[in-house]
């Protein structure tokens, strides 16, 4: 049995000529299923005569529908049973899980099928969000934890960084200027979005011209701003779909954001960006993944805040109730860094 086990390990780690069928597996989200490009692309790439399919859940599906190196996308259906008889008729070579959560584990278990998943360190970001020591967290970013997933393939990163693809039918119609600057308004959690005061902050300090980009939850949040008063602004906050988010995003000289989807794509565009972080840290291993030399980034943070990260994801609003890891940001270094365009 001992044997037989080694025989197949070895068959899976050795290249061949025999076309695979892999199934990646991420649900959500947007900015942690840009990050699984890289290893969407390597597999492509790597394995000769490869069929990659990505099973997501049916609103991520405009991630994924222009990647051309997924050659067919599984949608997870309310019933996971449903889903995998669906999925059991591919009858695929390997299951590569970026999201090992219980329904990953799942698909894995009934598909029967060799599999592996990547180091998530859900117990270490818990002791580092209870005790802020930076030593428990390794330095290693969460797509070459990625790759770990990959392994027994033989797959390698590129090191070429992220992908995010949009239809060629998509617009931006700027209309505002060649030279703009993108400032992301939104996030997931509250307490990773930029505060309004200081987004108005930002628009009356930054010379040139400036989209606000964000959902149809922060143009209602943001509606009695006014930010449209201001003849450098275009104001875009629930106007545009994703794809004609990110063409704004491609086409800017530079992108302000919090620890969200649009600073992924923003690193897939490899844009300059300026990272404002709120409740959580680049040591979580979420911090823009550029190759070396293409473009740079800049953390902004409040370091060594005693409540900071005060947790992994985020909070509807501040458990301190003051939201110092925002409102005590350097954002006067941010305009000046802006204005120098110093990148």
């Amino acid at each position: 049995m001992q044997r037989q086990k080694k025989r197949q390990k070895k068959r899976l780690m050795a290249p061949n000529d025999k076309a695979q069928k892999i199934l990646v597996i991420r649900f959500s989200s947007i900015g942690d299923i840009v990050l699984t490009s890289p290893v969407v692309r390597c597999l492509k790439e790597q394995l000769p005569n490869a069929s990659v399919h990505y099973l997501t859940k049916k609103a991520n599906n405009q991630i994924l529908e222009h990647n051309p190196y997924i050659d067919k996308i599984h949608i997870l259906n309310d019933s996971l049973i449903a889903t995998i008889e669906e999925l059991r008729k591919e009858n695929f070579d390997y299951v590569v899980d970026l999201h090992k959560n219980l329904r990953s584990g799942m698909v894995k278990l009934l598909l029967c099928k060799p599999s592996r998943s990547f180091p998530k360190l859900n117990l270490r970001k818990w002791f580092y969000v209870k005790t802020k020591n930076k030593n428990l967290m390794p330095n290693v970013h969460i797509v070459d934890r990625y790759f770990e997933a990959t392994k027994r393939l033989n797959i390698v990163n590129d090191n070429r960084g992220l992908d995010f693809f949009i239809s060629e039918g998509n617009s931006s119609n700027t209309v505002i200027s060649n030279n703009y600057v993108v400032i992301v308004c939104g996030a997931k959690h509250a307490t990773k979005q930029i505060p309004p005061p200081k987004i108005e902050y930002l628009i009356k300090n930054i010379k040139g011209c400036i989209v606000l980009l964000g959902d149809k939850s922060d143009a209602k949040r943001l509606d009695k701003w006014e930010f449209d008063k201001y003849s450098n602004v275009l104001n875009l906050c629930g106007k545009c779909s994703l794809s004609q988010s990110a063409l704004y995003v491609k086409e800017a000289s530079l992108v302000i954001t919090p620890d969200t989807g649009l600073m992924h794509i923003s690193a897939a565009y490899k844009k300059n960006i300026i990272v404002v972080w709120g409740n959580t840290t680049p040591e979580l291993g979420m911090y823009p993944y550029i190759p070396k030399g293409e473009s740079s980034f800049i953390n902004m943070e409040v370091k060594d805040l005693r409540c900071r990260p005060c947790s992994k994801l985020g909070y509807e609003e501040c458990p301190k109730r003051n939201f110092a890891c925002m409102e005590s940001i350097d954002w006067d270094a941010i305009v000046d860094e802006t204005n120098k365009g110093n990148f």
